[in-house]
């Protein structure tokens, strides 16, 4: 936890807030901090800033809200649901490396039991996302949108999401290098472990993306995932 972020419901008032019980075990525990110290804070979707630690009481007080949190990668990206016990790891990824455009996406070699895990819960997914900005040092919080039917996604929603976008789908076969340091936002989709199967990369063809591949190896996804995106918008 490299930032405190404060949500909205912990406000006490303009300057003050409540510290979760996470929050107070990581700062007691790991950070050490004593009463009257600083913290580095950030307020959700908001700014980041310094404030003072009322360790009595277990909140701080805002001293100063200065700086903007890191820009974020011109991406929307398409995932196919990864099994639950990797969804939270690659979620955390994801957000600390600046996506704030999430699709989870049902195909073939996706099982339908995935959709019903407690991890796709609304308060699981937002504590992964959080989890991943204090990684970050980041505030704004990733919009996730959870597809369940592959073809209608791909026929109905992908075009818009298009429009001025580079369409890539991440396929190991019969695909071109992946492109470094694009200049342009993009569309990214990437598939299941065992790949997309040859309906889907044709309806991804049909849609306009272009398959993109990272060599030789066959990479997991949640090692592909963080390879691709800071090969895409490698940082500067």
């Amino acid at each position: 936890m490299n930032l405190i972020l404060l949500a909205p419901e912990q406000a006490l008032s303009d300057q003050q807030y409540k510290l979760s019980d996470r929050q107070i075990e990581h700062i007691a525990k790991v950070l050490k901090k004593d009463h009257g110290d600083k913290l580095r804070v950030g307020v959700l979707n908001g700014l980041i800033g310094d404030a003072v630690l009322d360790k009595s009481e277990w909140r701080v007080t805002i001293e100063t809200l200065e700086s903007e949190p890191p820009k974020t990668l011109p991406m929307e990206l398409v995932l196919a649901l990864p099994r639950p016990n990797m969804l939270k790891r690659t979620l955390m990824n994801i957000t600390a490396m600046g996506v704030k455009k999430i699709h989870l996406l049902h195909s073939a070699k996706v099982e339908k039991s995935y959709w019903q895990s407690p991890v796709l819960k609304e308060n699981s997914i937002y504590d992964y996302l959080v989890e991943g900005l204090e990684q970050a040092r980041d505030t704004v919080l990733p919009a996730v949108h959870q597809h369940t039917r592959f073809r209608p996604f791909v026929e109905d929603v992908l075009p818009d999401l298009l429009v001025k976008r580079m369409g890539l789908v991440a396929h190991p076969y019969q695909a071109e290098p992946c492109p470094v340091d694009l200049v342009q936002p993009c569309v990214l989709a990437i598939g299941p472990e065992g790949g997309w199967n040859e309906f889907e990369m044709q309806k991804w063809s049909d849609a306009g993306m272009q398959s993109v591949h990272l060599g030789d190896r066959i990479l997991k996804v949640e090692t592909a995932v963080p390879v691709l995106l800071s090969r895409l918008y490698p940082a500067k």
